[in-house]
């Protein structure tokens, strides 16, 4: 083709794609709104006028823990803090006291032309990571909702909030899947309390270096998460309970800043996970389950160690050693009994079990149990008062095991009040 052509026919182009984009464009946006409009769920229960919903309590936790544990986490009980070693934390004994349950919860709900926007923004004083064991701020909520799109934080797509027992005890059974995270939602299809959802989440994990800790080889290894750890869950549910499945993926990275040619210690392992939940309810009673296995998803359950450990690969000079993700499994099984409004009682066990690698030091945390059982009073609206017996286990990987038990007495005192309409 000439060149004359060759530019005249450019030149053309160029208007004629000019033109179709245009088109394209308008198409796409008239779609998108059409799409949109249609992926939003009107409710139509919905409130027709905006409206603030401001809730929470306040609460004294207040108990004898009859053996010890991590003093930053003095009114919980976490088989993962209590002494990997004899008298780790001091003698035995300790009376303790806390208001760090108070919470205070504000959610909005506006009608828009697309559905219902909900939002939540909610905190409580229970200071947890630089912060453990003090009473401060922490962020528990922070989400919004338009139809079938979610985003912030919130619990997590992998787990079922609902499986969490009617307990004092903050921070709850250890088997049980139980972690508030960033992420964007979306919900495929529901219905009533039926529902299947896929979340991207905000990644990360933990290592447990073991025998290695201290080599220098080791300080040049950097952790790196190329991608966002993918959940989703379906749920059955109806007025005699719900089933839920719920599954996980996530890859776990890192680099070898120091890396030569002849070592190299960079790696990846691919985590992953699955588990189901369920609550069955008779009479004025309900009965919560659940089971969890899968390997390197440590930081979604409720109380459990370092996503991943190292074994030996000696045969590879370059790579002497590797990354595993550790297989984990979680159990978990509670019993609320509801025997009048007044009075409610609560019995139940959980349980994690980690597969450790021969390289884990010998205090390394391999299995943990958990039980617990109250009796609660209700003697007014919005007032709640009682004692629990609480009981934890730890197992190390050499076979040191130490018990902890507790009475705790709590009480709570609840309020609410809406602004608008």
């Amino acid at each position: 083709m000439p060149q004359h052509q060759l530019a005249g026919y450019l030149t053309a182009g160029h208007h004629r794609a000019r033109f179709s984009w245009s088109i394209v464009m308008t198409v796409a946006l008239q779609l998108f709104i059409g799409s949109v409009a249609a992926w939003a769920q009107v409710d139509p229960n919905a409130a027709a006028t905006p409206h603030l919903d401001i809730s929470g309590f306040a609460m004294l936790d207040s108990g004898y823990d009859f053996k010890q544990n991590d003093p930053a986490w003095f009114d919980t009980v976490r088989p993962t803090k209590l002494p990997s070693v004899k008298n780790q934390f001091g003698k035995d004994g300790n009376w303790y006291m806390g208001v760090r349950q108070s919470r205070l919860s504000f959610k909005g709900f506006v009608p828009t032309q697309f559905g219902e926007l909900k939002t939540i923004f909610e905190f409580e004083l229970f200071g947890t990571g630089v912060d453990a064991g003090q009473t401060t701020f922490r962020l528990r909520h922070a989400w919004g909702e338009l139809g079938r799109f979610g985003a912030g934080q919130y619990w997590s797509t992998f787990m079922d909030p609902d499986v969490f027992p009617n307990q004092l005890e903050y921070w709850g059974p250890n088997g049980l899947l139980w972690f508030r995270n960033v992420q964007v939602r979306y919900t495929i299809w529901s219905s009533g309390d039926s529902n299947f959802m896929f979340a991207a989440e905000r990644p990360g994990a933990s290592a447990d270096q073991g025998a290695y800790a201290d080599r220098v080889a080791l300080q040049g290894v950097k952790p790196r998460f190329p991608m966002p750890d993918f959940t989703s869950h379906v749920r059955w549910g109806g007025k005699q309970g719900h089933l839920q499945f719920g599954g996980i993926y996530r890859r776990i990275q890192w680099d070898d800043l120091n890396a030569t040619a002849t070592r190299d210690l960079s790696g990846h392992v691919d985590a992953w996970g699955v588990t189901g939940s369920a609550n069955a309810k008779f009479s004025r009673h309900v009965l919560r389950l659940q089971a969890v296995y899968g390997e390197g998803i440590q930081n979604y359950f409720n109380d459990a160690p370092q996503d991943v450990g190292i074994v030996n690969n000696f045969s590879n000079t370059r790579t002497p050693i590797l990354g595993k993700a550790l297989p984990i499994v979680g159990l978990t099984g509670f019993l609320d009994l509801n025997w009048s409004d007044r009075v409610t009682s609560t019995i139940g066990y959980s349980r994690v079990d980690i597969r450790t690698t021969s390289t884990q030091d010998a205090t390394a945390f391999k299995s943990g149990q958990y039980a617990l059982t109250n009796i609660l009073f209700y003697p007014v609206k919005d007032f709640m008062l009682g004692p629990e017996f609480q009981w934890g286990y730890r197992d190390n990987r050499a076979g040191f095991h130490t018990p902890d038990y507790r009475i705790q007495f709590s009480a709570r005192y609840n309020f609410s009040f809406r602004v608008g309409s």
